[in-house]
């Protein structure tokens, strides 16, 4: 009578694995027994690098230097660890991961850093009455006045801006993505880039040789608006046709092979496809131009009255009105300066915010 041998001889199954013809073991075998560090032991040296750091602040008395080191240490010690109790390749990855991960809190604890100390100077200021009161009447050692005249004229400076660089950097874009060939859409690609790292003061500078000098019209809001547009549409067009290149081709192929014309198949198709991205980078150009101080010490003035009309007379915003109190020289100006920043700062993430729920409010079903 034969016996049936059922026994499951796949790899790694069972307490021996099935050997490959010449007497070696199968590598797939090999590879279910890999050792691997347990998820704690990157957490661990992570937390020993967080409290070398504060040894290392302790003993050199310079922050940016502690955390550099740490990182360093923390890279080299993680990659050791990995080295030994692991394999080369997986050590190499470790270490890859890790500085990229360490490069990205190295970027990103200026930027906390920035924000909290701002708060903390800001925050005891920023009161409802600060924002909505003026500094009309008030002296330069009085602990009374408010930023409302500067974020009347920051809003609708910073809006009028908006409103004329956002068509203008749009249809640009669809032009170049879409229409565009040849030598004038090469020229039009070089002077977008060179306004990409176009100097704001040159801004200021042109805008105040053309339209006060030379036509002949008053410091306003509406002046500042325009250099202020000048520096937004780089970045609205370059943003702008990033996002519609990375439209799939089949959606255009397929609006156009059902006989749909195409601007039509931009307008309802393109853009709704790419409307996230392009309000995104709106609002990069918004927060690169909102808080510039050049310009408008140039083209707007400084008031210390409410002006609510762009296209007379002087208006402050928020930047000068830092710029203003920072140089009062008194503790309550300068208390006044940074709640001003502060309030500027919350601004941005409010418009960041919202821009936000409207991308994902119009976006393509799809794409939620």
């Amino acid at each position: 009578m034969t016996v049936l041998d059922t026994g499951d001889k796949r790899p790694g199954i069972g307490s021996d694995a099935v050997e490959r013809a010449g007497g070696l073991p199968d590598p797939r075998a090999a590879s279910l027994t890999r050792r691997t560090l347990p998820r704690s032991v990157p957490w661990a040296i992570a937390g020993g690098g967080v409290a070398l750091t504060v040894v290392l602040k302790l003993v050199l008395d310079n922050w940016a230097l502690a955390v550099f080191l740490a990182g360093v240490a923390f890279i080299v010690a993680l990659s050791a660890v990995s080295w030994r109790y692991e394999d080369s390749r997986r050590a190499r990855d470790r270490f890859a991961t890790s500085l990229i991960s360490t490069a990205f809190v190295l970027a990103v604890l200026p930027l906390i850093s920035l924000l909290g100390y701002t708060i903390q100077r800001g925050w005891d200021k920023l009161t409802p009455y600060f924002l909505t009161h003026s500094m009309r009447g008030v002296g330069a050692r009085d602990d009374t006045g408010g930023v409302y005249h500067a974020i009347v004229g920051t809003l609708e400076q910073v809006g009028l801006a908006t409103l004329i660089a956002v068509p203008i950097g749009l249809l640009t874009a669809i032009y170049l993505v879409e229409y565009g060939r040849g030598r004038l859409a090469k020229t039009v690609t070089f002077f977008v880039d060179v306004m990409t790292g176009l100097p704001s003061i040159v801004a200021g500078l042109f805008i105040y040789a053309f339209w006060i000098m030379m036509l002949g019209f008053e410091a306003s809001g509406f002046a500042g608006s325009l250099a202020l547009m000048i520096l937004m549409l780089p970045t609205v067009v370059r943003s702008a046709e990033e996002m519609l290149k990375l439209v799939p081709n089949e959606l255009r192929e397929a609006s156009l092979a059902l006989g749909i014309p195409k601007w039509r198949t931009v307008l309802k198709v393109v853009l709704p496809t790419a409307f996230g991205g392009i309000v995104t980078g709106v609002m990069l150009s918004i927060a690169r131009v909102i808080g510039e101080t050049a310009p408008l010490l140039l083209l707007v003035g400084l008031t210390q009255s409410i002006n609510t009309d762009p296209f007379s007379g002087w208006q402050s915003a928020l930047p000068l009105y830092v710029f203003d109190q920072n140089h009062a020289g008194n503790q309550f100006a300068e208390e006044r300066a940074w709640a001003a920043a502060l309030t500027l700062i919350l601004i941005v993430m409010i418009l960041n915010l919202a821009a936000r729920l409207i991308a994902r409010w119009k976006a393509p079903k799809g794409s939620r």
